[in-house]
């Protein structure tokens, strides 16, 4: 199976500005393939509830989580393509599809993009109450007591589980991978005790890393967070060169026409433009992207073979 095809993500047809007429005219879905409560769900909240009154028509985010995703994407894939149901993933769609042998639709041929909406770091935090203060607090150890702290992984295969199999690969770093639904529940879990860390996007815990609930110890990125700007990066705490940065974006089922995708796109930016929705979205860790769809085609393209090589390296597997 082969992610971001350049024949399929670079074939979308011209504008074709009829097909958007009177669209939408009745609810529109957004799936959200993982749990409830993590960064994707509240990205994909915000943006649905200023659709819902600049649509005039009621935007409902639906959350169906399992298989790292793939079980949501399914669902996308197979509703008619109409512009009706949509979905929010990431950089996951591309994982997915180099990681699984086998999934119930082909990446390459399932889905239209949208819009890559925003882009962030994965960050590193720990639960205040295992100890560890720093970066290199972590990796001394995860090396001294190889496989005795627990890290929460939002998502099985995600950008966080390659990310932190890179880290591991760099510095001699194991720990115990424990996989969840989504964010939200690998959050709670770690306020909660249960797990020591977590690797997950930053807007998902920003709220907590300020109020002391989480310690932050590193971003995953070439450059610190506005919303975090005390947080260092891996590259600054002991790892030179490391950068991994994840994005959010939509998707429709191939075959929407390409007036209701030029629609939607638009339609998302101007929300992405909003000053209290871009600020909101700064302040919790995001930094808006946008573009067209065409931009979005591009950047899977480009990132599929950096995450082969990634996998591959690191040798992580999914069934």
């Amino acid at each position: 199976m082969v992610a971001g095809s350049p024949a399929l993500w670079a074939s979308q047809p011209a504008s074709a500005a009829h097909d958007a007429t009177g669209y939408p005219s009745r609810p529109v879905r957004i799936i959200v393939p993982v749990a409830a409560g993590g960064s994707a769900d509240k990205l994909t909240r915000l943006v649905a509830e200023r659709l819902t009154a600049l649509w005039g028509q009621t935007v409902v985010v639906e959350n169906v989580a399992g298989a790292s995703g793939t079980i949501g994407a399914a669902r996308v894939a197979k509703a008619p393509a109409d512009g009706y149901t949509l979905m929010q993933q990431g950089e996951g769609i591309t994982l997915n599809a180099i990681l699984f042998n086998q999934l119930p639709y082909r990446t390459d041929e399932a889905f239209t993009p949208i819009i890559k909406a925003v882009v962030n770091p994965q960050i590193l935090v720990v639960n205040p109450g295992t100890g560890i203060r720093s970066f290199a607090d972590y990796l001394a150890r995860a090396k001294a007591q190889p496989g005795t702290l627990t890290l929460a992984l939002p998502g099985n295969g995600g950008i966080a589980h390659v990310a932190h199999e890179l880290l591991a690969q760099q510095t001699g770093a194991q720990v115990n991978y424990i996989p969840y639904s989504g964010g939200g529940p690998a959050t709670l879990d770690v306020l909660a005790g249960h797990a020591n860390a977590t690797l997950i996007t930053l807007a998902a815990v920003t709220d907590h890393v300020r109020s002391g609930k989480l310690r932050a110890l590193a971003v995953t990125t070439p450059y610190r967070s506005q919303a975090l700007p005390t947080v260092p990066t891996m590259a600054e705490a002991g790892l030179p060169g490391f950068a991994v940065e994840s994005w959010q974006g939509f998707f429709a089922p191939a075959g929407t026409p390409p007036g209701i995708v030029e629609k939607i796109n638009r339609d998302i930016q101007t929300v992405l433009s909003m000053p209290e929705v871009h600020a909101r979205l700064e302040e919790m860790g995001f930094k808006v992207a946008g573009g067209s769809a065409a931009d979005l085609a591009a950047s899977l393209k480009a990132e599929r073979p950096r995450y082969a090589r990634a996998i591959q390296t690191a040798g992580i597997t999914l069934r």
